[in-house]
């Protein structure tokens, strides 16, 4: 059986917000980590391992308040700009807190997943990903999918090239092709819709992450670097996310209101 994670040191818990009205997947863009460095003088790599905290707590807030999935930006396809040691850094970084934290995850009930491209990607990190895939397969209680290597275009453009031999092949016909078709062919194909989309330090815009699955997510954007972020914060969004009026492109009529 899984244990609860341990309450927040403030005290505070959780809202009780009804289950129809919390997110079910929400994403996480974990942006600001160099810059809540360099603002206290240090290297940018000392936010980055600062920020594992942040990841961890919120996780454990996802328990708290009902959220079935959780899914962490790590590395994109478009970090590999970085300097080299920055990127060594964050390989190795990736692929250890894996491992010093798979264990802690897996008492929690939480199953980790990954996404992502394997090219370039170290050998070691896949690893690290792969045993923490098969030692959490089992849990159910949230879903944390590591988004190592992932970009949201080069995923579609994969799908896209993967279909596109499956038309080759007669396996799959033209005009077959439709939406549900192709989200199949997605890096992790069961994972549902993001419904709230969370980015940290004052940045407002998506970044490549998850361009398929949040074309209807709800934003909402956090003055905060990541590092000075914990579960509470997830809990503002979650409220924000409650008082949303998602409509879908559809609209309905209010007492003395006219829908455009």
């Amino acid at each position: 059986m899984p244990v609860p994670p341990p309450p927040h040191p403030s005290g505070e818990r959780a809202p009780a917000i009804p289950k129809e009205f919390v997110p079910r997947h929400v994403a996480v863009v974990m942006d600001g980590n160099g810059r809540w460095a360099n603002a206290r003088g240090l290297p940018r790599t000392a936010g980055h391992a600062a920020g594992e905290a942040s990841l961890l707590d919120v996780v454990a807030g996802a328990i708290e308040v009902g959220v079935e999935y959780v899914s962490a930006y790590a590395f994109s396809t478009e970090n590999w700009s970085r300097s080299p040691d920055e990127v060594r850094f964050l390989m190795g970084f990736n692929r250890d807190v894996l491992r010093r934290r798979r264990d802690l995850m897996n008492s929690w009930g939480v199953r980790v997943r990954w996404a992502g491209r394997r090219p370039r990607l170290w050998r070691s990190v896949i690893a690290e990903l792969e045993t923490a895939e098969e030692l959490t397969r089992q849990n159910s209680t949230v879903t944390l999918t590591m988004c190592v290597n992932y970009g949201g275009r080069a995923e579609i453009a994969d799908a896209a090239q993967a279909i596109a031999r499956e038309v080759a092949a007669g396996r799959v016909k033209p005009e077959k092709v439709n939406e549900k078709l192709f989200a199949r062919y997605l890096d992790e194909p069961d994972l549902p819709d993001v419904d709230l989309f969370l980015r940290s330090s004052g940045e407002q815009r998506t970044s490549n992450f998850m361009i398929w699955q949040a074309a209807y997510a709800e934003l909402v954007f956090l003055d905060e670097p990541w590092p000075d972020v914990d579960r509470r914060h997830l809990w503002r969004a979650v409220e924000t996310y409650a008082q949303r009026d998602r409509r879908y492109g559809g609209a309905v009529d209010k007492p003395g209101q006219t829908s455009a």
